[in-house]
């Protein structure tokens, strides 16, 4: 059995921050979780997915990979208003696409505890953006805690199902990347006591939020607000180390960075250190007495200035002089990750702090690293399908894309991504580039991502007539974020219980009368299809249908022989390299090489090369 089952405590384990969360829900008894997966939240899912599939008979609780973020959490309010404990599981920018029934959840509350795990991406290591969901505590007027380590995430996670049974709204846990992804011994407790079903009792005038309803319970959410202040107050998660007169506010990763500095500053005796663990609402009357007890306060918060702004607040309304910074010239940017070396010389001049940095390693006799930009996967079916629409649209269309693999077409030479903003944002803004130009519109989209919100973008193409070409990517699974299941995966090849939805049978029903469905690799097949699909007047579709090589080792593994460059009939005119660049490629001497470790046998080289010069490797006698 996984550890992370263990039923006793008293025991540490070293853990991944997301395994933490898990271990943290099923000490509460979570009954019900949903996610859509996106980095850096992706392996509290799929952990709970593992789980459920590798011991069905100890696990107790209902997981689904939802089809987008909304439909994540409505599909667990409405567990959670049953009476069932809940965990909702997403990346920051998830948040945006549930916002809309956030915001009245807040309102209507729950009548079991629920936890909505966000998880920020400060410096954008997965993300388009990097925006500070704090902002969504304040928003919506919903508690959040932000833990500092695994060990924190743990007992934050446990706390917060807790905490919100006891205002009876749905709890906001926040992370970043590196508490996500650091690890940590965590001390276990036992596992909590599941309940699996629940009995909704109809209240319609809490419950359906017609205006006359919303008015009163935005009075009550309000109240539930002077609640979690006064419980924030109280908190052990908020607490003072050291002294001094110098201070600092700080909560998440922050929180470690500090520490180190005052260690690596012998600074414990002239700074204390405010930690902020339940982070909204703010802890006011706690912060304002620290802030009295200091002579100049520094705060480190990655993205925006929200505390050091309501400090600055808090210390005009009661009169206290204390010094108050964050970000600015010489301190912190408002953009990208913070590391231990930046807050420690920060803290350093601030404060005046002296202390010795240690010599930088001189690096100036090594030869410089060699780039290694991202690139689509040896035996990738995009860029076979790529490949093929550049050959009939060449340079002058237009490539609305989207969040995906896929993506990774903006780079050259497939250069083939003009725009991308969010997911499924590539089929509304098609419609958008056809009425404004009178440039050709192919744009593109996974099926992962089609089916999380590409299909309302559809519809609407339709129903407005729009013209342009839609190719659906359809590798099988959603292989971005972990080959995690999603509607049109045909899910008994991973020996799953839900329903493949058929995409071709969706994209028909929307009303759509050019669908083609093509195999990338006939490369000769899918530029007479691309061309069809490009000459149609109104919406058409192309659906390039090929499994993720690495998702097919898995479940559909096939003996492929690679190819390899005959050296005597290559005439260096190189257009594999030039026209697909795959990473098992290279040149040497002028000549096209192949690594046959790196090659699948895709046989997408093979049928450009002008010489014919690629073929399969024989077989050893």
């Amino acid at each position: 059995m996984d550890r992370l089952l263990t039923p006793g405590g008293g025991k540490s384990h070293l853990l991944l921050g997301n395994e933490a969360i898990v271990r943290g829900a099923l000490e509460a008894g979570v009954a019900f979780a949903t996610c859509y997966p996106g980095t850096p939240s992706s392996e509290v899912p799929d952990t709970l997915y593992r789980l459920r599939k590798e011991s069905p008979e100890a696990v107790q609780y209902y997981f689904e990979y939802s089809t987008n973020e909304k439909v994540a959490l409505e599909c667990a309010a409405g567990a959670a208003v049953a009476g069932l404990r809940t965990l909702c599981t997403m990346k920051h920018v998830g948040v945006n696409v549930a916002a809309d029934p956030l915001m009245t959840l807040a309102y209507t509350g729950v009548n079991a505890g629920m936890v909505l795990l966000t998880a920020d991406d400060p410096s954008l290591f997965s993300s388009q953006n990097e925006q500070d969901n704090r902002f969504y505590a304040r928003l919506s007027g919903l508690p959040m805690l932000e833990p500092s380590g695994p060990a924190e995430l743990k007992q934050c996670t446990t706390y917060a199902f807790d905490l919100s049974e006891q205002l009876g709204v749905p709890v906001m846990l926040r992370t970043t990347t590196r508490v996500n992804h650091a690890r940590e011994a965590v001390a276990f407790d036992k596992l909590g006591k599941v309940k699996t079903q629940a009995q909704f009792k109809k209240s319609p005038f809490q419950y359906v939020t017609v205006p006359a309803v919303s008015r009163q319970l935005h009075l009550k959410l309000l109240k539930v607000y002077d609640q979690a202040q006064t419980i924030s107050e109280q908190s052990s998660l908020n607490f003072i180390t050291g002294k001094g007169k110098l201070g600092i506010v700080a909560g998440g990763v922050a929180y470690n960075y500090v520490m180190d500095a005052v260690a690596d500053l012998d600074a414990a005796k002239r700074v204390k250190v405010f930690k902020l663990g339940f982070s909204w609402p703010l802890p006011e009357k706690a912060l304002v007495k620290f802030l009295k007890s200091v002579d100049k306060v520094l705060v480190v918060e990655e993205l925006e200035p929200l505390v050091e702004n309501a400090l600055k607040a808090l210390a005009q309304e009661n009169k206290v002089k204390t010094q108050i910074a964050g970000k600015g010239p010489k301190l912190f940017s408002r953009a990208y990750e913070f590391n231990p070396r930046l807050v420690r010389d920060t803290m350093a001049g601030y404060f005046g702090l002296k202390y010795k940095a240690t010599k930088p390693l001189k690096l100036d006799d090594l030869p410089a690293l060699p780039n290694r930009p991202p690139n689509l996967c040896p035996g990738c079916p995009h860029r076979a399908t790529f490949y093929a629409v550049k050959q009939v649209v060449g340079d002058t269309a237009i490539h609305p894309t989207d969040i995906g693999c896929y993506t990774l077409g903006l780079l050259p030479p497939i250069s083939m991504a003009d725009f991308v903003i969010c997911m499924g944002s590539s089929v509304s803004s098609s419609g958008g580039f056809s009425r404004a130009t009178k440039q050709k519109v192919v744009s593109f989209i996974g099926d992962s991502t089609f089916f999380h919100s590409g299909i309302t973008g559809l519809v609407n193409a339709v129903h407005n007539n729009h013209d342009f070409t839609l190719v659906i990517l359809d590798n099988g699974t959603t292989a971005m974020t972990g080959h995690q299941p999603h509607p049109g995966v045909e899910t008994d090849k991973i020996g799953d219980p839900t329903t493949h939805i058929d995409l071709e049978g969706v994209v028909r029903g929307l009303g759509v009368q050019h669908v083609t469905v093509i195999k990338p690799f006939k490369v000769r097949a899918a530029i007479e299809a691309v061309k069809a699909a490009v000459d149609y007047k109104g919406v058409s579709v192309i659906i390039s249908k090929e499994l993720c090589p690495l998702f097919a080792r898995r479940v559909a593994p096939k003996s492929r022989k690679p190819f390899a460059v005959n050296l005597d009939k290559c005439k260096g005119h190189l257009d594999c390299i030039k026209k697909v660049a795959c990473p098992a490629m290279f040149v040497e001497d002028g000549k096209a090489k192949i690594n046959p470790l790196q090659c699948i046998g895709c046989a997408l080289c093979a049928q450009i090369c002008p010489e014919n010069a690629i073929l399969p490797v024989k077989a050893e006698a």
